[in-house]
């Protein structure tokens, strides 16, 4: 097990995650920032979410990987 941290940016945005979450290994840790993006997507703001970052980091604030927030939403139609 790991603990992880989820920090979100946009631009010169940066909000730093805290708290961070226990994670089993990188599937769950990515699974866990997917829930996350989705979960910030779904509310109603006036917010354009593609140029949002996910950055997950280990506890040394080494990046572990990144998931970009349009990945996740996909193409336009």
């Amino acid at each position: 097990m790991a603990h992880v941290y989820f920090h979100y940016r946009s631009g010169p945005r940066v909000f730093l995650d805290q708290r961070g979450a226990d994670v089993d290994d990188l599937t769950d840790a990515y699974e866990h920032a997917v829930r996350d993006v989705r979960s910030l997507i779904a509310i109603r703001t006036s917010e354009d979410w593609r140029n949002w970052v996910l950055r997950v980091s280990d506890d040394q604030g080494g990046e572990i990987f990144t998931v970009q927030f349009s990945s996740v939403i996909g193409k336009p139609h």
